[in-house]
């Protein structure tokens, strides 16, 4: 196989492009850095794609691998032949070259193989194989009669042949293709219910749907409902068409072996070929509706590590609770603690005074400028309790409700406790929520991607594969944004293109030995960090304490020389950029002719736009430029939603059928994916994003089960449709 060749189909790219990229990624260069500082070689292919193409690559890999390996087992049963070579060179998927092995492959005990054992196998072929031209069955079996192996009868041998052959008919890859295919189209995924009481089951108690419309998170649900045994759970197709396909390609009529094979053929596809099938299909949908899920969470998380964050404020985090009481935490603008404590303003303490003489204590004590609320276990009543707080004292000071997703991850965990020797556990979680809102990337690169919970049935994907997709995303935003040198953390430094583990934790060392760093150059002391690993990582490490303005922006240092002449040939110095009087820098490019320019310098465009726009901003962070975090004042309970009231809210998750909303009443409401816009949405996707800040109407409202519906649609009549 030509895997470039079929790269730069699948793709829609140029061969050339892909093939310089597979050169990139063999050569051990990171998709970060691919990305960012190798634009010319692969035609500015984003991250994202870059990651697909890397994981396609290892797929297209490892099916010419198995390829190889069938290959070279059926040559060394000396079975190969033109056919099976062919059939091998054309397969495209895994399960392909599975369907050519399988009359190869070493078989368990089966009926057919114990037949084999009595000497069946030349009765097989004779009726299989001569089915114009035979004698009766029966009469042929009486001459495989022996009672030494178990054959008592002509009707014994007959059963075995029929056996043998039921296998051979399996093991065509043809049939069982075309069954695929046809099973898929016109095959229906059949759940019913096993118990009285449902519970979240409940629609799917009595379901059925066609596999070819079926949505993933509803194969995902009667996953689940089977596994926790409220379902049971089929594939149900047309018997009488499947049986046809096989005797069509396997019975030839008007012989007296036909009854004999046509019952084989029916006991091949009703024992062996359909249920392989319907396994084939279910695990074929379970796995595309996992590749799916795990798609939305990776865009869930990306948006999530992505929110601005609330920089230079001095914040009071909040972990709720009712019976241990509402854990607090005051961290200054850096993240450092300042203080923390415990009060209990909600039931069933109600020490709602002694909580709010403690709380604005701090608040003067310390400046606090805004308060971070957990969201869960006594968020509400936490909520209200705040609200009020910060009314009373009326000095602008505002609250946002923040995910506690992964706290108590953290909190447990030998990080958090190498942190945080001396907390309490739930002290550490009251932290990470003070810093959640300062700096949502820093402080969510400590806990494992998956713990954070902004996607839909993440325990019931293949583990290894969400949190390969899962780290990918952390560590796309980590470069995207990029670290300050001198400031960030083990963890946030191990998410640095080219910086395992033990380098970041060298890279900390030194800095702890020997001070801050004053500059890029200096990494090529730190121990274990190679020259490889510089140039992978050099570009995404900040050191704004650096004499040198470019070690404070994402211009490579290959490229410094470069971002010099630029600045020659516009009229600019280093020291101009230092003091941000560059602001003609782009223009004054466009006027030379950005292509000229870039001939000039000798580098392409897409760096030399790159290293325009550093220069034009260094130490920027892409996070400013979104919308800040809504906060707020005030709190309303559910009860006080009518529909019909117009809200603004924040999109806490995106799943596929719609979007949750937090509006500020504790319990987020549901935008279903036909309530998201005027027009049709495919997908919640394409509409809304973890963060987004959304103006909704109530549609409708269900105390006693704590279920709100929203819509966004542009008129605010909650019945338009």
């Amino acid at each position: 196989m030509d895997i470039a060749a079929v790269l730069a189909k699948e793709f829609g790219l140029r061969l050339g492009q892909v093939q310089t990229t597979i050169q990139l990624i063999d050569d051990g260069n990171t998709i970060p850095f691919i990305a960012r500082y190798r634009k010319e070689m692969t035609g500015s292919l984003d991250d994202q794609l870059l990651r697909e193409l890397s994981n396609r690559l290892e797929y297209l890999r490892n099916l010419d691998e198995q390829r190889e390996k069938v290959r070279d087992t059926i040559e060394k049963q000396g079975a190969m032949t033109d056919e099976i070579a062919s059939a091998l060179d054309a397969a495209v998927t895994l399960t392909e070259i599975e369907d050519i092995y399988r009359p190869f492959r070493p078989k368990r005990k089966t009926r057919a193989s114990v037949a084999r054992e009595k000497g069946l196998q030349p009765l097989a072929d004779l009726i299989y194989l001569q089915q114009a031209d035979c004698a009766a069955p029966l009469s042929l079996a009486a001459d495989y009669i022996n009672q030494e192996k178990g054959v008592d009868s002509a009707q014994d041998a007959l059963q075995g042949a029929q056996d043998i052959i039921a296998e051979m008919i399996s093991d065509d890859a043809n049939v069982r293709r075309r069954l695929r295919v046809v099973c898929m189209e016109n095959g229906e995924i059949v759940a019913k219910g096993l118990k009285e009481d449902m519970g979240v089951y409940e629609m799917y108690a009595d379901f059925r749907e066609p596999l070819k419309r079926m949505a993933g998170h509803r194969v995902l649900a009667v996953n689940r409902g089977e596994r926790e045994e409220f379902l049971k759970v089929s594939v149900e197709f047309d018997r009488i068409k499947g049986v046809g396909i096989v005797c069509s390609t396997h019975v030839k009529e008007g012989s007296p072996c036909t009854d004999t094979v046509r019952l084989a053929a029916e006991d091949a596809y009703d024992r062996l070929i359909f249920p392989s099938i319907e396994r084939e299909l279910r695990n074929g949908l379970t796995d595309r509706a996992s590749e799916d899920a795990i798609k939305l969470f990776s865009l869930n998380l990306r948006h999530l590590l992505m929110q601005p964050p609330v920089r230079g404020r001095v914040t009071l985090g909040l972990d709720p609770g009712y019976r241990t009481g509402c854990k607090v935490a005051v961290v200054d603008c850096t993240g450092k603690v300042l203080d923390t404590g415990v009060i209990y303003p909600t039931p069933p303490h109600n020490k709602k005074e002694q909580a709010n003489r403690i709380l604005s204590g701090l608040i003067k004590k310390y400046g606090v400028q805004v308060i971070a609320i957990g969201n869960g276990t006594a968020s509400h009543e936490t909520e209200v309790f705040v609200a009020e707080l910060i009314n009373g004292l009326d000095t602008g000071l505002a609250y946002m409700v923040v995910s506690e997703a992964g706290a108590s991850v953290y909190s447990a965990s030998k990080l958090a406790a190498k942190e945080f020797p001396d907390f309490d556990v739930s002290l550490r979680s009251a932290v990470s929520i003070a810093r959640r809102l300062q700096d949502p990337l820093a402080e969510l690169v400590k806990i494992e991607p998956k713990a954070i919970g902004v996607g839909q049935y993440q325990h019931d994907m293949p583990q290894n594969r969400l949190s390969e997709a899962l780290c990918g995303v952390v560590e796309e935003c980590v470069n995207a944004v990029g670290v300050d040198l001198n400031t960030a953390s083990v963890e946030l430094l191990s998410q640095v293109a080219g910086v395992n583990s033990s380098v970041a934790k060298n890279i900390v060392a030194f800095r702890e030995e020997n001070g801050l760093f004053n500059s890029r150059r200096q990494l090529k002391k730190v121990p274990r960090l190679g020259p490889k690993a510089f140039e992978q990582c050099a570009g995404f490490l900040r050191v704004a304490e650096s004499d040198n303005v470019l070690d404070n922006t994402a211009v490579h240092p290959e490229s410094y020389d470069a971002a010099k002449i630029l600045l020659e040939h516009c009229g600019y110095t280093p020291d101009d950029v230092k003091h941000r009087r560059v602001d003609e820098l782009q223009k004054k490019a466009e006027e030379l002719g950005v292509e000229n320019l870039a001939d000039k310098i000798g580098i392409g465009r897409p760096t030399l736009q790159d290293i325009v726009s550093e220069l034009t901003r260094p130490g920027r962070d892409p996070r400013d430029e979104l919308p800040p975090p809504l906060l707020r004042k005030d709190v309303i309970g559910i009860e006080d939603l009518k529909p019909g009231m117009e809200m603004d809210g924040t999109v806490r998750n995106v799943v596929d059928f719609g979007a949750f909303v937090d509006i500020g009443v504790h319990q987020d409401g549901l935008v279903h994916v036909s309530q998201l816009a005027d027009r049709f949405v495919k997908h919640p996707s394409e509409v809304v994003r973890i963060g987004d800040i959304v103006k909704v109407w109530v549609l409708s409202v269900d105390v006693e089960k704590n279920r709100i519906s929203l819509t966004m649609k542009s008129k605010n009549n909650p019945t338009h449709s």
